[in-house]
């Protein structure tokens, strides 16, 4: 089956690509800036993809520019969709990837799809205006939404949490700044995630959104404690006030229960195991096959 990926070369994408040809699609990767109209629809047609994952975004919350995020992620998706809606032979099935950062500071966990959304930053404001555009093409294009929880894996930058600590201790640096370690998050690894989207394109219902997440979060402090096991090193660590928020969640993740119903049980890495990858990819400069 001929599979049009955009954000091919991303974090996800990377990851996401592989696992897609592992499973026998064959590949086109869109090249064109999304926001260029006329080159996404010249593009589009020449693939002429019977299935579509759409993982281009601007995904870093801290972002310096908030228009940026309206530029791409919603008009991106809309130049998209357009050049979907106007092939021949529309695709069979369009994965669209959104964030669960849609839900805000829920007070609640686990976080079910029924939640209703309460963004507070333009990353999020612009996913869940993305969703709510998309919905306007239901009646041409069969797509479904996604709402990853936390995750990571090599090749995710720096300015995220996990990636930091991992650096930190592959360079074993005496000392990293944090806020607050005792907050619980859910951190799965890129090919649980990516295992879930090629189950989704097969098994998905056309408007339905579902939560990427395991359900199973762990507190900062956790990850640093298992991060100085493996690695036998010890970090030092200064919680920078800065870093601080007010008012944050202790405990958020989601319920894993709607994606198990459709996908079933998805093979997700332990915590230890994608710690151990990303420490091995660091020491080799290298993003793993």
């Amino acid at each position: 089956m001929k599979l049009l990926i955009t954000g091919a070369h991303g974090f996800t994408g990377q990851h996401f690509v592989k696992a897609a040809r592992d499973y026998g699609y064959e590949v086109t990767e869109l090249q064109a800036d999304l926001k260029d109209r006329d080159a996404v629809r010249q593009q589009v047609a020449q693939a002429a993809p019977e299935a579509v994952v759409h993982l281009g975004a601007i995904s870093f919350v801290g972002h310096a520019d908030p228009g940026a995020f309206y530029n791409v992620n919603v008009i991106g998706t809309l130049n998209l969709l357009d050049a979907l809606a106007a092939l021949a032979q529309p695709p069979r099935n369009i994965l669209l990837a959104s964030s669960a950062n849609v839900y805000g500071n829920c007070a609640q966990s686990p976080i079910t799809e029924e939640q209703p959304p309460a963004p507070v930053n333009h990353y999020a404001m612009s996913k869940l205006a993305m969703e709510y555009m998309a919905r306007t093409y239901l009646d041409r294009l069969p797509l479904f939404f996604v709402r990853p929880f936390n995750y990571t894996g090599p090749g995710q930058a720096e300015s995220f949490i996990i990636p930091k600590l991992v650096a930190h201790f592959a360079r074993r640096a005496e000392i990293v700044e944090l806020g607050n370690v005792d907050v619980e998050r859910e951190f799965n690894d890129v090919r649980f995630v990516s295992e879930a989207y090629l189950q989704l394109l097969k098994k998905s219902v056309p408007g339905e959104i579902y939560n990427i997440c395991s359900g199973k979060p762990v507190t900062l402090k956790s990850v640093l404690e298992l991060l100085g096991h493996i690695t036998g090193h010890h970090l030092q660590i200064k919680i920078n006030p800065a870093f601080v928020r007010s008012n944050e969640i202790h405990r958020l993740c989601g319920s894993p229960a709607k994606l198990q119903s459709v996908a079933g049980n998805i093979w997700l890495p332990t915590l230890q195991e994608t710690l151990h990858w990303m420490l091995g990819a660091a020491a080799n400069h290298t993003l793993p096959s």
